[in-house]
């Protein structure tokens, strides 16, 4: 039997002290992983970012003094910001007042049903006064209404609201301006006539009564329902010509007493 030399064994690549099972020599010139992407400093790049280690970075935030209030309200000085005052002011707060929309007839604001009275505001701009008069004195609406006015005034930027309810001079359905008069008849309710149900100026009879226009159709031909509908402010009236029924403003008109 002819034995197989070293060499031999050399050459079938089984060295003299290999074993079944061991694992092979790892070769010098194996690939070893790219660390081309890893930096000096031992921190990776960030998909994206392009500017070198060590670059300083544009802040976002600045260094500097400004006005612009913070999440808190007050500037970044430290100082709260004063609120803006002046007639301008006070104009722009009535008019947000004013589009308040009434709580019974929301299709007309409470500056066009005339129930807003004034809107002062206070010298340092902390505080606004609000009068407002209802329609009548036992009106269930006017606590709406105050905390309605309050609550668009305080998102307007006003600390402070103060609401007062005034009865004198009471509110007539004059009061309601041409504005809020066509918004009415818009939204299908029949305005209250001018001067009362008689049209006169509110100090006497006269023997003309005006007819109740139809808001639908334009007939002057309705007939009464029933004096109370969904408020005590409307009655129920049906037209005889479109024969649809629809809501009439009740006129309230205030008459002065005679002097003596």
């Amino acid at each position: 039997m002819v034995t197989a030399g070293p060499r031999d064994r050399e050459a079938a690549g089984v060295g003299a002290g290999s074993a079944v099972g061991a694992r092979p020599a790892a070769s010098a010139t194996a690939s070893r992983p790219d660390v081309s992407g890893r930096k000096a400093s031992g921190r990776h790049d960030t998909p994206g970012r392009t500017d070198p280690i060590g670059a300083a970075r544009p802040s976002s935030r600045s260094t500097g003094p400004t006005d612009t209030p913070d999440r808190a309200g007050f500037p970044a000085t430290g100082r709260p910001a004063a609120p803006p005052t002046g007639p301008v002011r006070e104009e722009e707060l009535r008019r947000i007042a004013a589009a308040v929309p009434d709580p019974e007839l929301p299709v007309i604001g409470l500056g066009d049903l005339g129930v807003l009275r004034s809107v002062r505001l206070s010298p340092d701009g902390t505080r606004a006064d609000v009068e407002i008069t209802p329609t009548y004195s036992g009106c269930p609406a006017v606590e709406a209404m105050a905390t309605d006015v309050e609550g668009a005034l305080r998102e307007a930027g006003v600390p402070e609201v103060r609401v007062r309810t005034v009865l004198s001079p009471p509110w007539s359905t004059d009061d309601i301006t041409p504005a809020g008069r066509r918004a009415l008849a818009d939204a299908g309710l029949a305005p209250p006539r001018p001067g009362g149900p008689t049209g006169g100026p509110g100090d006497g009879p006269v023997p003309l009564e005006l007819a109740i226009r139809c808001p639908l159709c334009g007939s002057t031909a309705t007939t009464l329902m029933s004096r109370f509908s969904a408020t005590p402010c409307t009655s129920l009236r049906r037209c005889e010509s479109c024969r649809e029924p629809f809501d009439h403003v009740k006129e309230l008109i205030h008459v002065p007493r005679a002097a003596g």
